[in-house]
């Protein structure tokens, strides 16, 4: 069915209801549909792992794994799975997601409901996809901030065996005082024990799985500047820039812009995409970066990739725009030739 004429459908429903019937249809035709090729539109290598091409998932849209087959037939280069915690937990009371439909924008304050590590593995252990598939790692909201690293690395042993990469998400606005790990402090910590695990596991297992840092569109240059210094020290393998944003300036007036959370889609493209650019000039290729927020179209995309990085995600867009997006997107950035990929035809 054209997504132009289900949209009003699902849009008449409260979204955290019309996420869950979306996952459902997705968990049903990955199960009944024979596998999912991915389209190879301008494949790049980025973290030393081959993508078919530039666009995938955003983590957040499935935090449990539960639709991998059904996600990977709409066209992704690769998957983001997550955000998984060590524990299962419940997230934020609802209601907890919010449209800002005139800017086309998300509220959300899910608090990274998830069924834990375990149960997101077992998902993995039986999906069919063998492409690049992303797994985001946080921590349990009743872990104090102090004792942080400790559930980041108990999901990083988890996860290790069964993520092409992994991401560490230190950028929510949903779990209370998370966004501190971005301080120069709390991150160098952090990202040493990080990567201490990382090396001790890739002797373990015999493969060497990447590490992604994600971080929020809220940074001021200094912060941006710390960032960028730290993941280079640790050689982080890529960064994620950003998450959503606690401005409300662009959707100001807006049904829901009082709402507390993160706001993603249309209203923090500019922000998200200053922060790509910000870090391209400083990192000057030593560290990849990929993009996401408020790619609703083909154009955006490109526009990413043109601030600097080397790989686009996509989550709210889908909502507005439907699996159309993913094609348009792959199509808009199928022609960019770098280095990277004249190493892969």
């Amino acid at each position: 069915m054209c997504y132009a004429l289900l949209r009003p459908l699902l849009f008449s429903l409260e979204p955290e209801t019309a996420h869950d019937l979306t996952m459902r249809s997705l968990r049903l035709a990955g199960r009944v549909l024979p596998a999912a090729r991915v389209p190879d539109a301008g494949p790049v290598r980025v973290m030393g792992l081959r993508f078919p091409n530039r666009i995938g998932l955003a983590a957040g849209l499935d935090k449990n794994g539960e639709a991998i087959d059904g996600l990977a037939r709409l066209g992704f280069g690769f998957l983001e799975i997550g955000t998984v915690t060590p524990r299962p937990q419940p997230g934020n009371p609802k209601p907890r997601m919010f449209r800002v439909t005139p800017a086309r924008g998300i509220i959300n304050r899910m608090g990274f409901n998830n069924g834990g590590v375990e149960a997101l593995l077992e998902n993995v252990r039986a999906s069919r996809f063998d492409g690049v598939l992303g797994i985001n790692i946080g921590k349990n909201f009743d872990t104090p901030i102090e004792k942080a690293a400790d559930d980041y690395l108990a999901c990083l042993d988890k996860v290790y065996p069964h993520a092409s990469y992994v991401t560490v998400n230190i950028s929510s606005p949903n779990t209370q005082n998370l966004r501190q790990l971005q301080g120069a402090g709390e991150l160098d910590d952090l990202l040493g024990k990080l990567k201490a695990r990382q090396q001790a596991l890739a002797d373990g297992h015999g493969k060497y799985v990447p590490l992604a840092l994600k971080i929020a569109p809220d940074l001021e240059r200094e912060q941006i500047v710390a960032i960028a210094d730290a993941l280079r020290r640790h050689r982080i393998d890529a960064v994620i820039a950003t998450n959503t944003t606690v401005s409300r300036e662009r959707v100001l007036g807006l049904p829901h812009a009082n709402e507390q959370g993160g706001l993603s889609g249309a209203p923090v493209f500019e922000a998200s995409t200053a922060v790509v650019r910000q870090l391209s000039n400083l990192l000057a290729g030593e560290v990849p970066i990929i993009a996401a927020g408020g790619v609703l179209s083909g154009d955006d995309a490109r526009a990413k990739l043109d601030a600097g990085a080397q790989l686009v995600q996509l989550y709210s867009g889908l909502i507005y725009r439907g699996p159309g997006l993913v094609r348009e997107c792959v199509r808009r950035t199928a022609d960019i030739v770098d280095s990277a990929s004249l190493e892969l035809t």
